[in-house]
């Protein structure tokens, strides 16, 4: 996406007009731009300088952010878009203004209903007070220039704008009066006393003067408004140190932060904002990374770890490499999503932006038609022209224009101070939609480390002697199960002892000689060749209780139970054995994240339907999930395989798929939405739509309740924009007179039009007070596959009793077995779940109310295993 300044806008109808003059261009594909930071993102292949042209022949100004503004209108300092230039403008407009209109009140307003004392030159004199109100009026009016030139600009262009609806209220009650003041300078030479007394009520100087400094003081709060919109983005801006100390040479020198080069090493004392990515290469450290994950509590580096540019350094002494630099540090992408997700449009905003595209022609033809009708039911010409003035003055483009991208950027800027990048507005928009949460395993609900969970020695042996010869096997293996054990024995202070005739079986096992022994470790399909035993798994299948030979661990049916409790436990049993026979078990297992299992639970509060998938095996990705508490399981799934099961669930609703790895790019790209766990890969988060940089699952739940919460404020705004048009454009016309008597002097009107779009910005600016971890607040939706209400819930199944059965199926082996019966019985409508146990060969079902013994029947054959009907 390439980014423009555009500078001139005033309303969501010149938002509109350049929108439709850059989607004209050849080689545009799409282009939304935001009022609210005054840019434009454009994606395709369009020359940068058509664009620019398109723009300025629109009557607008546009550059290449970073570059000065061309056109007519002023390049913004810096090329820094977000700097509020306009406030400080506006600021000096109002004074100017009120200055100015003061003494004209006075004139128009105290004397003339409050009987004040006026000048001597001005005592009596009414063709001196005239053009005494002329004159100060036409000051006003110059001083606030800017809206006459940008409206009838677009009017000529045929392209109006709400400048074209101040300048057309302006200009109408200016001209009337100036109409009047030549009437009456024609009745004064006549000496019609009465004639001169009734055109010096028609006066409308004042009411001139005063729209256009209650417009502007509504425009100046506006401005003020919107800049406080941009904090968040203008604060990470501001992040960067401007400087680095280098180490060339052998000697340290400060230079620019542009000046740093990939390759070269920096220093950074205690204290110190890291000036660009990088790696230690000496000395360790403890860095508060809080400005970009928004975790306050400092990580600890040391040499090898990656540090970030804008992190800093809390304590010790450290020298870096520096790894990227410039617009390819973790903070410039950061500063890049947050920007690009203020220069796109949420979908919710195109309702806005289809109303505004017509907004400001149907203002200008309802004041027409508003003059029209009160002249041809008999008012005078002053009354019609007073209602036509208010209907301009009073309508609002701006309040629709701003609705949406304010409170887009609000919410985007405090879920970038969570550690949560929304790289789209529509992302925002979307991950409030989510029904379906679909969650990669390994790396996004567990650790993604293995670690040593269990030891379980086997006869006489102990514990350490296991240890130590698992340590010396495993040493030699770089598979992530041997690091595991590694780690854990260095942990323990054990002493490597050295191995000979090392031999690796790829994914089965490790064998070696270690003080004469022959050792070996690994699976049991691998092992049970190794050793004076028939198989351990299917000892128990052939009928047979033999004690494994040497060992006193009792029977090999015993043991076997021993490594199927561990796999229903999450854990990987390693078997090691020594001279054939076996000396003990080492489980390792993938360990679950602190907060996987309430990160989980609050999704499910929220209604969301939550999928786990994984290539593991069904046994250990059952116990995994069985401890977080996901709804549904697709274990030894591939990557393709993830995106199939993605498509299909995408027919339930809407999907969101959270993945870290390579092989969750495709599913994160399939999903209607994906988000990536910040520590994962470059690939995943390029993929993803919305990035976690804490790598917390909590931050899930999160970013909900943030795009929640934003939608809600948009719809808040849109409801007050829409509504008060809606009531206040009748109002303005008279159309309340014949009923209430009620009617609006035009400044009431132009007051209104000004608070009405600083009411819409405040109300968005309430989004920075959102409690993103507060879980009181979350709303009750229903599950959209179960289709149950998750809190607070009352059985679905009203008017069912619940029942449980117990069945006998014969010929089950295994976990896998058991596995297999419970599915084949949960897919039976009214089985709610099926609990299976081989060695007693029993199932137990719970059901709502009664189910059909043909069909489990029918279930269970279908699956290959023997029905021996309901124990009672």
């Amino acid at each position: 996406m390439e980014q423009y300044n555009v500078t001139g806008m005033s309303c969501a109808a010149c938002q509109a007009t350049v929108e439709k003059a850059v989607n004209k261009v050849d080689g545009v594909k799409s282009c939304s731009v935001s009022l609210l930071t005054n840019s434009m993102g454009v994606e395709g292949d369009a020359n940068p300088a058509d664009i620019i042209r398109a723009i300025e022949s629109a009557g607008y100004g546009a550059s290449l952010k970073g570059a000065k503004a061309h056109g007519t209108t002023t390049a913004i300092e810096g090329g820094d878009p977000l700097k509020d230039t306009e406030t400080p403008r506006m600021r000096k407009r109002l004074i100017a203004s009120i200055v100015l209109l003061i003494p004209l009140l006075y004139v128009t307003m105290g004397h003339m209903l409050f009987a004040w004392p006026l000048p001597s030159f001005l005592d009596g004199n009414h063709m001196a007070m005239g053009l005494y109100e002329l004159l100060i009026s036409a000051m006003v009016m110059v001083i606030n220039q800017k809206f006459f030139i940008s409206g009838f600009k677009g009017l000529i262009r045929r392209a109006p704008n709400m400048d074209t609806l101040v300048a057309l209220g302006a200009t109408a009650s200016f001209s009337y009066s100036v109409f009047a003041l030549f009437a009456m300078s024609s009745a004064v030479l006549e000496g019609d006393s009465a004639a001169v007394s009734y055109y010096m009520d028609q006066f409308y100087f004042e009411s001139a003067a005063m729209i256009l400094t209650l417009i502007t003081l509504g425009k100046m709060l506006e401005a003020r408004s919107k800049g406080k919109t941009t904090d968040a983005l203008k604060s990470l801006m501001k992040l960067a140190p401007g400087t680095a100390t280098l180490k060339r040479d052998g000697s340290e020198i400060e230079v620019p932060i542009e000046e740093v080069r990939v390759g070269d090493l920096f220093i950074v004392r205690p204290g110190d904002s890291i000036p660009v990515d990088g790696y230690v290469i000496e000395g360790e450290s403890a860095v508060n990374e809080a400005a970009l994950t928004g975790e306050s509590v400092p990580v600890d580096k040391t040499v090898g770890d990656r540090v970030s540019a804008a992190t800093v350094n809390s304590s010790g002494y450290m020298v870096c490499e520096a790894s990227a630099v410039g617009e390819d540090t973790t903070l410039a992408a950061i500063i890049r999503m947050v920007s690009d997700a203020a220069a796109t449009k949420a979908p919710i905003a195109k309702i806005a932006d289809r109303v505004s595209g017509i907004f400001v022609p149907a203002v200008i033809i309802i004041a027409l038609i508003t003059f029209a009708i009160w002249m041809l039911v008999g008012q005078t010409f002053p009354y019609a022209m007073a209602r036509a003035v208010s209907v301009l003055v009073i309508s609002c483009p701006c309040a629709l224009g701003l609705a949406t991208p304010v409170a887009i950027m609000v919410g985007n800027g405090v879920a970038a101070r969570t550690g949560i990048l929304f790289k789209t507005a529509q992302s925002l928009e979307q991950a409030g939609k989510t029904r379906i949460m679909a969650l990669d395993k390994t790396g996004t609900i567990t650790s993604g480390e293995m670690q040593v969970t269990d030891i379980i020695p086997v006869g006489d042996i102990s514990e350490t002697r296991v240890l130590t010869m698992a340590y010396a096997l495993e040493s030699k293996s770089e598979h992530p199960i041997s690091g595991a054990i590694v780690k854990y024995a260095m942990d323990k202070g054990i002493e490597l002892s050295q191995t000979s005739d090392f031999e690796v079986a790829s994914g089965n096992g490790l064998k070696a000689r270690l003080d004469g022994h022959e050792i070996i470790a690994g699976n049991e399909a691998y092992v049970s060749k190794y050793i004076d035993a028939v198989d351990i798994l299917e000892e128990k299948a052939a009928g047979g209780s033999r004690d494994i030979s040497g060992t006193d661990a009792g029977s090999g049916s015993e043991l076997s139970r021993q490594i199927k409790a561990l796999a229903r436990e999450g854990k990987t049993p390693i078997l090691l054995a020594m001279d054939k026979k076996i000396i003990g078990i080492i489980a390792v297992a993938d360990t679950i994240k602190e907060d996987s299992k309430e990160a989980i639970d609050s999704l499910k509060a929220m209604g969301i339907h939550t999928v786990m998938l994984t290539g593991d095996n069904e046994i250990t990705a059952r116990a995994i999930a069985d401890k977080v508490g996901v709804d549904e399981v697709v274990a030894s799934v591939k990557p393709d395989g993830k995106e199939a099961v993605i498509k299909e669930l995408m027919q339930h609703g809407e999907v969101t798929m959270v993945g870290d790895g390579i092989n969750d790019a495709p599913a994160l790209t399939r999903a209607d939405m994906g988000i990536a766990i910040g520590a994962g890969t470059d690939i995943a988060i390029d993929a993803a739509d919305v990035v976690l940089m804490k790598s917390s699952l909590m931050d899930l739940a999160a970013a909900i309740r943030i795009s929640r919460a934003t939608l809600r404020n948009i719809k808040e705004n849109l409801f007050w924009a829409f509504f008060y048009n809606i009531i206040g454009i009748p109002l303005a016309a008279g159309a309340y007179v014949a009923v209430f008597g009620w009617t609006l002097n035009p400044m009431f009107g132009a007051a209104a039009m000004g608070l009405s779009s600083f009411c819409v910005v405040s109300n968005a600016l309430r989004l920075g007070l959102i409690k993103v971890y507060d879980k009181r607040r979350d709303r009750m939706i229903k599950d959209p596959v179960k289709g149950d209400l998750i809190i607070n819930t009352v059985d679905d199944s009203k008017g069912k009793e619940d029942k449980e059965m117990k069945i006998t199926v014969k010929g089950m082996m295994c976990a896998h077995c058991e596995a297999h019966v419970k599915k084949a019985l949960e897919a039976i409508d009214g089985i709610e779940s099926a609990s299976a146990n081989h060695e007693e060969n029993l199932v137990t079902i719970d059901a709502a109310g009664d189910v059909d013994e043909s069909l489990i029947k029918a279930a269970v054959e279908e699956a290959g295993y023997e029905y021996a009907g309901i124990i009672d």
